[in-house]
């Protein structure tokens, strides 16, 4: 999946990112990297208005590009594609390490990893699933991460006692679910909220991992202090507007939070997991 979504300034459609934005040059349209763990048209709906908010307050074009998978949305931040970055804290982690990116802000209200069944399954535990098929977003998504471990803690291990199948987002591994191709599927608290409703009522939640830290906002060392200060105000001016609170809410994102290098930190084992994950996909 590749994003690249124009946001108008001024009357003036955002062109194509040329090698211009890897300079900085205030001509260039700023990228915003969100994060695919979410389908296109979902990033698109969820992003524009923040996008258009940040764009208004920076007097600059803002473009949303995303990747068709964790490992090439990964592969172009390690690159410094996006000036501004949205990612899980565990790739915000690996951003920082390999390309110097500086944390923002993230979201207030922590995720978690949930397991989900159709509610008219017969599974009630953990161990009802042994022997069965799990879809999963990304294998790197620290919601599966977290998940696969809360699961070994109840003595089952993937591809031992149970097999995993990934789809991308946590919107299609769920659809896996409801279609009948798999009998559970893992995915984020925060993706769970975003489901139409009418999808989340056939749900059952059968396990919930500890509280994680959500998604990050980062900036590229490329963009000045200056630069990284005004995009973190119209981060917080947006949320303080009605439709930024409406963003929140849908979400449940609970506004805006600092983020402390400590806190990544203790992402670095996820972190390693998945480089380990993308070597053995070369």
């Amino acid at each position: 999946m590749m994003l690249l979504v124009p946001v108008v300034v001024a009357g003036a459609l955002a062109m194509p990112v040329s090698a211009d934005a890897q300079t900085g040059s205030a001509d260039a349209p700023l990228v915003f990297g969100v994060f695919p763990n979410m389908t296109a048209k979902q990033i698109i709906e969820t992003y524009q208005p923040l996008a258009d908010a940040m764009a208004k307050r920076l007097r600059r074009q803002v473009v949303i590009h995303s990747a068709r998978d964790f490992k090439t949305f990964v592969e172009r931040s390690r690159q410094g594609n996006y000036d501004i970055l949205l990612t899980a804290p565990h790739l915000a982690w690996l951003a920082r390490q390999d390309a110097g990116y500086r944390p923002l802000l993230k979201y207030a209200q922590p995720t978690r990893g949930l397991l989900v069944v159709k509610n008219t399954s017969p599974y009630r535990a953990p161990d009802d699933l042994r022997g069965h098929n799990i879809a999963t977003p990304d294998a790197m998504a620290v919601a599966s991460l977290a998940l696969q471990a809360d699961m070994a803690a109840h003595g089952l291990r993937r591809n031992v006692d149970y097999q995993t199948a990934e789809f991308g987002t946590h919107l299609n591994a769920v659809m896996q679910l409801i279609n009948g191709r798999a009998a559970a599927a893992m995915l984020g608290l925060h993706p769970y909220l975003l489901l139409p409703p009418e999808l989340r009522q056939q749900l059952r939640v059968l396990i919930q991992t500890a509280p994680l830290s959500s998604l990050m906002y980062l900036t590229h060392p490329r963009l000045r202090d200056q630069e990284a200060s005004v995009i973190r105000r119209a981060l917080l001016d947006f949320a303080a507007t009605p439709e930024g609170k409406a963003f929140m809410q849908h979400g449940g994102y609970g506004g805006f939070a600092a983020v402390d290098g400590t806190e990544l930190r203790a992402f670095r084992p996820y972190a390693l997991q998945a480089e380990e994950m993308m070597r053995a996909t070369q």
